[in-house]
């Protein structure tokens, strides 16, 4: 008896062995899988991260972009503004001007026709 409780024990003991040994490499397989899941995601991360600082960069760039492009753009507007107000300058000049010219084209319109007046007049008393 005491050998067939000793072959049973054995054989127990066996049985408890396979599968506390299945156990085990089920656990590693286990471990590996999540080992490798892991790699995966920290991988994935540093991707991220990567990618993110280029976002980054990119972003500081084109806001300094931005900036550079609206403060010439205010500069262009305060040298539209200025080119207005000349221009606007040289037209009330160009009418001031005009009105000139014309003053002028009738004085001297009325001076040749007084100096026609007269030299009629001058003709006439040497005629007599």
């Amino acid at each position: 008896m005491e050998e067939s409780l000793k072959s049973r024990i054995i054989l127990i003991l066996g049985i408890l062995t396979v599968i506390f040994f299945l156990f085990a490499v089920g656990s590693c397989s286990s471990v590996s899988r999540m080992k490798g899941a892991r790699d995966k995601e920290m991988a994935s991360r540093l991707d991220l991260e990567e990618k993110m600082s280029k976002y980054n960069q990119d972003k500081s760039r084109v806001e300094e972009k931005l900036k550079s492009t609206t403060q010439a753009l205010a500069e262009e507007q305060a040298a539209n503004q200025a080119t207005k107000k000349a221009l606007l300058q040289e037209q009330l000049v160009n009418q001031s001007l005009k009105e000139e010219l014309q003053k002028v084209t009738k004085l001297k319109e009325a001076l040749e026709e007084d100096l026609k007046e007269s030299l009629a007049g001058r003709n006439k008393s040497k005629k007599r």
